[in-house]
């Protein structure tokens, strides 16, 4: 049976949103241009979404976390649950939160078999679909790749009347996979069928660009020269039943780096010709005299959550940060709103610790920073009125840190610029999270575990239209920002070079420079107890994955950054930690707990092959360890 979609406006949001319509007659399916436009739509309906529950990067890394009241599947996969009998978010088959993405790859073929039928069609248009289509295939042969290793290669569907055991397929070479993508990719781009940019703000928001194809292909590039993807000896055991070699490569290849950084440079400048490029302070504009500290605030949070901002390169039209999303994200600001918000999403302590002290360099390497004592309370004062109420006390964790440590978190007594207090950024909100207090545990289920909720999610458009009403603004999820395509550049070069130089720094440097930060040479000499460290290719190389982790935090990236980058046994073998939140005064609630202790194997690299699938195609290998 064929599924077919509808293509259609949103009234929240300008985007293509897309709802299985059962058009199972493929001659009628593919009649005319609306019944086409149809399948199309049902294409753009296999991506995949971006909730908790069905995309593991969310909170597979423990970046975020629920709660004990509250569960998710991402959150049982960090919590070490994963398992081959009923396995979570399941997108090999289905199930368990996953989509069967082989559905979204035959119904890909079937539409690019039979559109060349429709005869209403001109031809301009005929192209372009068949272009975004052949995106969206590649696509999901990649998802599909980076989340299970190897996998079938299905570039056309089977005949229905083909036997069982021409259909029963064999996973592939990592190489040949990837080749396959890249390949697919390549005839996208090399077309000139896709648009640069969406004309058609109304109608086509979301729809997929030249821009989004090169930005997409220097991803897949990226993930291609990996130490995960290139010479992988620990995956030398791994033999597949068709060529009895082992499904990993096991000679590194310097050359992946150079294709990477070439595709990250092409799509930069692509970018750039079509006006995508970082969101600055001129992008923000408010009619309130606010201060520069909370300015800044409010750019580093519309570059991922505004919509349709001048970062975004590709926004996911699957994936709507939705109402509720928001009200999971944000704590009560206020005793009437209690009943109003969800407030049980948080972020790790873990997650916190990571970024930058407001010198630009890890709060455990900065000589001027009191890490030792990061823990003990501190009393705010005037230079940090416009990020924690003044007079109060907070952790001293909560000091001294970077633009974007708050604008991503929110914490006990951090301020919340938002709808309902904008005129005046001094009396804006607060958060009171202690038990008994309006943003604490007042229901159960409805808090923080960790005792940070990550703002970031929060549109600055969400809000209070009187205490007892709150109201999203929701936005499409940032797939792919600017930011993202120059840190892998820099990545890419510093790997291809044998010293990082200035053409390394300058792409970081631009984004920190975004964050209020000095590049990473002149803050690592004057401020970190390693100040050589960006002058060596290990050390620029341990700088642009923490830049990363630190830049796309909460976005998903680390869950397959860490892993790409075979960093994930050290970063994930950890306990993950937050405040006792369900304390009522200081003395107790800024003492640090376990949430639960996370572990990573090998076995950890791949998400399991479903145990029913081995037993239908006995061609499967199932992954190492599981």
């Amino acid at each position: 049976m064929m599924v077919a979609g509808v293509v259609v406006a949103s009234t929240s949001c300008s985007y293509l949103d897309v709802v299985p319509d059962n058009v199972t007659n493929l001659d009628h399916a593919f009649s005319n241009r609306y019944t086409a436009e149809q399948y199309l739509g049902t294409c753009y309906w296999h991506l995949p979404f971006g909730d908790w529950s069905q995309n593991p990067a969310i909170m597979g890394s423990a970046e975020t976390v629920f709660n004990k009241e509250n569960i998710s599947y991402g959150m049982e996969v960090a919590r070490g649950y994963q398992n081959t009998g009923n396995p979570y978010i399941n997108h090999w088959s289905g199930g368990m939160g996953g989509r069967n993405m082989y559905n979204g790859i035959r119904d890909c073929n079937t539409f690019l078999e039979n559109i060349g039928k429709v005869r209403d069609l001109e031809e301009t248009e005929r192209r372009r679909w068949i272009a975004e289509v052949k995106f969206i295939k590649a696509y999901l042969h990649f998802w599909l790749l980076r989340y299970y290793g190897p996998i079938h290669i299905i570039d056309e569907n089977l005949p229905v009347y083909e036997e069982t055991s021409n259909v029963r397929h064999y996973r592939k070479p990592i190489d040949e996979c990837f080749e396959y993508v890249l390949n697919l990719l390549d005839e996208v781009i090399n077309s000139k069928d896709l648009p640069n940019s969406i004309q058609n703000t109304q109608q086509e928001l979301g729809r997929i660009t030249q821009p989004i194809a090169l930005a997409f292909k220097a991803r897949v590039a990226m993930f291609y020269a990996s130490p995960l993807f290139n010479g992988n000896t620990e995956m030398e055991s791994f033999i597949s039943k068709e060529t009895g070699k082992p499904f990993f490569n096991q000679v590194y290849d310097p050359s992946r780096w150079e294709l990477a950084a070439a595709a990250c440079d092409t799509a930069i400048k692509v970018c750039l010709d079509n006006n995508i490029r970082l969101y600055q302070e001129s992008d923000y504009i408010t009619q309130y005299n606010i201060s520069d500290s909370t300015r800044i605030n409010c750019v580093l949070r519309n570059a991922f959550s505004e919509r349709w901002n001048p970062e975004l390169i590709w926004g996911n039209i699957n994936a709507v940060v939705s109402d509720f999303f928001q009200r999971c994200s944000q704590p009560p600001l206020g005793t009437s709103s209690i009943l109003v918000m969800q407030a049980f999403l948080g972020v790790s302590m873990n997650t916190a610790e990571t970024f930058y002290s407001k010198n630009g360099v890890p709060i455990e390497e900065d000589v001027e920073y009191d890490y030792a004592n990061r823990y003990t309370l501190r009393t705010s004062e005037d230079d940090h009125k416009y990020y924690i109420q003044k007079g109060h006390q907070t952790a001293a964790l909560n000091f001294d840190r970077e633009h974007r440590y708050y604008a991503t978190l929110a914490f006990d007594r951090s301020k919340w610029y938002g709808i309902g207090k904008l005129d005046n950024d001094l009396e804006t909100w607060h958060i009171e999270g202690k038990l008994k207090e309006y943003s604490s545990a007042y229901e159960p289920g409805k808090y923080s575990a960790s005792g940070y909720w990550p703002k970031k999610y929060v549109s600055l458009k969400s809000g209070y239209n009187n205490p007892d009403s709150w109201s999203a603004t929701t936005y499409p999820w940032p797939e792919i920002r600017f930011a993202d395509l120059l840190l892998y550049y820099a990545e890419a070069l510093n790997e291809v070079k044998d010293a990082p130089d200035a053409e390394v720094y300058k792409w970081i440097d631009m984004v920190r420079e975004r964050a209020g930060l000095k590049g990473v040479v002149e803050s690592w000499k004057k401020y970190s107890n390693q100040p050589d460290k960006p002058l060596t290719k290990t050390g620029m190389r341990e700088i642009i994955h923490r830049e990363r982790m630190i830049e796309l935090a909460c976005e998903g990236a680390q869950y397959w950054d860490v892993r790409r980058w075979k960093t994930a046994p050290a970063e994930l073998n950890r306990a993950v930690t937050g405040w006792n939140v369900l304390s009522d005064n200081n003395t107790d609630y800024y003492t640090v707990q376990v949430l639960f202790n996370q572990k990573f194997s090998l076995k950890d690299y791949f998400a399991p092959i479903p145990e029913n699938e081995i037993s239908v195609n006995p061609l499967l290998e199932q992954n190492p360890g599981w």
